[in-house]
């Protein structure tokens, strides 16, 4: 394949946008409502139909609308791109979503090293950073600096190891420090393009994608977009602190409102191993039940705790696996050795695959 020049790509993302109208247009248009079958900008009048709906741009309510002009003529109905990433998603085995209603509790840390550590079992794995805004992955992985190449076959993910892949917007940026500021039509239209356009190669047993906090855009284009792929589900991840647990709750509830199956809640950060006489501290107090009565209350799985550990920190760091073979055996390395296998075993139950 042939190397894309950062600058380059990123004006291939802006150039893809002329069915939304100006750029003015689009700015306009604002994140999609929870309903999945309605897209109302923030701006928008009383009684504004949905930018997908027949009537967009044409009913009464649209007279006066900024977003008139782009509604009218944007296509309409069902998404054809949903059909074609249901078929290019058929030789990925399995598809998991990880997530949080809340930041900084680990996702990306989570994500990554779950990667690795199935890679390391001799799976074919893809990891995918849907996280426009705040890509870690690249950093976590130790592939800053790479560029995503493409070829007649599509584009192709940074290697890791020749059975790990990534993808991440975090390798289009002309500068690692440049912030994207986009509004919501950009960003799923580069999640769409991230699922339809890449090739992950002839099969992948397990699909892991990084989302950002929250229950908004980028989740209801993932939500929207994968919606004939077949996905296993979410693991969900929180702190055992309420601060954290308040907002993984709305994340259950986004979750069982569109449909997505949760495969387990884990509580990242919890309590501090210590190196020398193995005593367990806890940093951050579970006032309120943590990530385990998070799950009861919800009748979802609890999948584990995972301990603080500064080897994990260092690992993400220095972009390297935390579970590779040669690492100290050590508790929290064994929780999420033992944290992997259970999530293999549930997804194995959900959708068997013969060889996996």
């Amino acid at each position: 394949g042939r190397g894309i020049s950062n600058r380059r790509q990123v004006a291939v993302f802006f150039s893809s946008f002329h069915r939304f109208g100006s750029v003015h247009s689009l700015q306009s248009q604002q994140k999609q409502m929870t309903d999945m079958n309605e897209d109302v900008p923030e701006d928008a009048p009383a009684h504004c139909p949905g930018t997908s709906s027949e009537d967009a741009g044409k009913a009464s309510a649209c007279s006066g609308c900024p977003n008139q002009s782009a509604c009218k003529t944007a296509p309409k109905g069902p998404d054809p791109a949903v059909g074609e990433i249901g078929g290019k998603m058929s030789n990925v085995k399995h598809k998991i979503l990880v997530l949080s209603g809340k930041g900084g509790v680990g996702k990306s840390t989570f994500a990554a090293q779950l990667a690795f550590c199935l890679a390391g079992q001799d799976k074919q794995v893809g990891l995918l950073d849907i996280d426009i805004c705040g890509p870690s992955i690249p950093k976590m992985t130790g592939t800053e600096g790479e560029e995503i190449h493409q070829s007649n076959i599509g584009w192709s993910p940074v290697f890791v190891d020749e059975n790990l892949g990534v993808v991440s917007i975090g390798y289009m940026l002309p500068n690692a420090d440049d912030p994207v500021i986009w509004r919501g039509p950009r960003k799923n239209a580069l999640i769409k393009q991230f699922l339809k356009d890449v090739h992950w190669g002839d099969e992948l047993d397990f699909l892991v994608i990084d989302t950002p906090p929250g229950t908004s855009d980028e989740h209801l284009s993932l939500a929207s977009y994968l919606k004939e792929a077949n996905v296993d589900g979410a693991i969900l991840i929180t702190t055992p602190q309420e601060v954290a647990v308040i907002d993984v709750r709305k994340e259950i509830n986004f979750c069982k409102k569109i449909g997505i199956t949760i495969l387990g809640v884990i509580e990242n950060m919890s309590g501090f191993v210590c190196p020398h006489c193995n005593c367990s501290s806890d940093i951050f107090s579970a006032s309120s039940g943590g990530g385990e009565k998070l799950a009861a209350d919800y009748n979802v799985p609890f999948l584990g705790r995972i301990p603080l550990d500064p080897e994990l920190l260092k690992a993400c760091e220095q972009g390297r696996s935390y579970t590779a073979p040669g690492e100290k055996d050590t508790a929290p390395r064994r929780a999420f050795n033992a944290l992997v296998t259970r999530i293999v075993s549930e997804v194995e139950k959900l959708h068997p695959t013969n060889g996996l």
